[in-house]
Parts: structure tokens; sequence; C-alpha cells
């Protein structure tokens, strides 16, 4: 189907990134409003990387979080704004867009018992997180009711929550919930550790992915990029035909 699927060469990753994902829906690209980009010349930097990836249109998500980016929707579009001017000159064929990435903690529910609107990555699509030392208590009770509200979870990176190893079905039971489910590229190569990237091969395998994000932060994460080839756990996830990144 895809051209590298003949040839295992780093030259052909471009080319796979291009066709079968276009669009990558998790970063944290915009300038000095979370703990990605500190600026706009890194914000270009790290785009450089993702372009030469092949992506045309980046979502940027910064994150949500009350106790250390308390970010709202104008920090966010003020950020984009400020970056908006220098894609469109530096990279004239790059569509740029925003929305966040919500912590679900006590703010989060606020948000939605105050009815206030959400940033989407399409339509009602709401990319969310919580703690990586383990899921809130009521992380089901939290999924609902964002629902209730009228969106659906986009569950970022479930493969770094290493803590669903020792309880695989707790991925079935979100899964069937309705959770979108998103891995991070660089977990399938292993930047994560071991760990993450079983996890990541277990979705693949149940054939619950639905997205991949880079979630690309800084200068580290940009140098594994530009070292990121082709594997099996991609290929593997490409053949599926699941992902919906083109769609967005």
């Amino acid at each position: 189907m895809f051209s590298f699927f003949k040839k295992n060469t780093e030259a052909s990753v471009p080319t796979a990134f291009a066709q079968s994902l276009l669009v990558d829906m998790h970063s944290h690209i915009l300038p000095g409003i979370d703990d990605g980009a500190a600026d706009v010349e890194a914000s270009v930097s790290l785009i450089t990387t993702l372009v030469s990836k092949g992506y045309n249109k980046l979502i940027c998500t910064p994150h949500i979080f009350k106790e250390l980016y308390p970010n709202t929707p104008e920090t966010i579009r003020n950020a984009y704004n400020t970056l908006l001017p220098v894609v469109r000159s530096t990279f004239p064929n790059l569509e740029l867009g925003y929305a966040a990435e919500y912590y679900m903690d006590d703010f989060f529910d606020k948000m939605l018992l105050n009815n206030e609107p959400l940033l989407t990555i399409k339509d009602n699509w709401v990319l969310v997180e919580h703690s990586f030392m383990q899921p809130p208590p009521n992380l089901k009770e939290k999924l609902f009711n964002l629902q209730m509200a009228g969106y659906t979870p986009i569950l970022a990176h479930p493969e770094r929550y290493e803590f669903y190893a020792k309880n695989l079905k707790a991925y079935d039971e979100l899964y069937d919930v309705g959770c979108i489910f998103q891995l991070n590229v660089l977990s399938l190569s292993g930047y994560y550790g071991k760990v993450a990237q079983e996890l990541a091969k277990h979705l693949i395998e149940k054939k619950y992915v639905r997205l991949l994000g880079t979630d690309i932060h800084h200068n580290r994460h940009q140098q594994a990029y530009e070292h990121f080839g082709n594997n099996k756990l991609l290929q593997q996830l490409l053949q599926q035909g699941k992902l919906l990144n083109a769609t967005l």
C-alpha cells in the first residue's frame, strides 16, 4: 500500500508519515506557555523536524493543568497568534491549528460543571490525560461527565501509564466506554522505556489505536525524531488502516 513497505530505509520514513498520518494532533510547540517550546525560535526548530518527516498539519495542544500550566483558551490563542505569522512565512505549505491537552483534575471537573467550552482536536474530540502515577479513582465518572457534556475523549499516550501493565483489562474498559486511544510515535521505538513500548504493542495488537501524536516538547524529542526510522510496530499499525490522523 505504501512505498515504505517495499524498502526498509530511513529515506522512506517521510513518505510513510506523509501518506498515512499527514496531521500531528498532539504537540507542545506553541511558545512560552507550558513545558514545550520556550520561544518562537524553539517552536520553529521543532516544526522544522516535523515538516521534514512529512507532516503538513500540526495541531498544537499545550497543557491546561491548573497547578502547573493554568492556560486558558485566551492564553493559547495568544501564543498561537504569535507563532502563526512566522509559520506562514517560514512554512507556507504547513497548516497550523490549536486545541489543548486537559489534565483531568478537580479544575477540569469544574470546567465541565460550569459548561465552559473546551478546545477540541476535531468536532467534539477533546484530548485528555491523567497522572502517570495512578489513575484518578473516579476516572470513569470524569469520562462520563465529559461525554455527557457532548465531547468524545481522546486519551493521550495510554501506553505511558505503566500501571496499566498490571491491569490490561482496564484498556478494554476504557475503549468500551468510548475513549479514542492516541499513541506517542516515539513509544514505538522504546524512547519512553520497555514497558511503554510493550504496552504500545499490546494496544496495537488489540487494534485499539486510532491516532498517533508526536507529543513533541523539546530538543531531546527533536533529536529522537530526527533518528526515528521504520520499525515493525509502525508497520503493523499502518497496515491496520485504522488511524484517523489524515481525517483531522
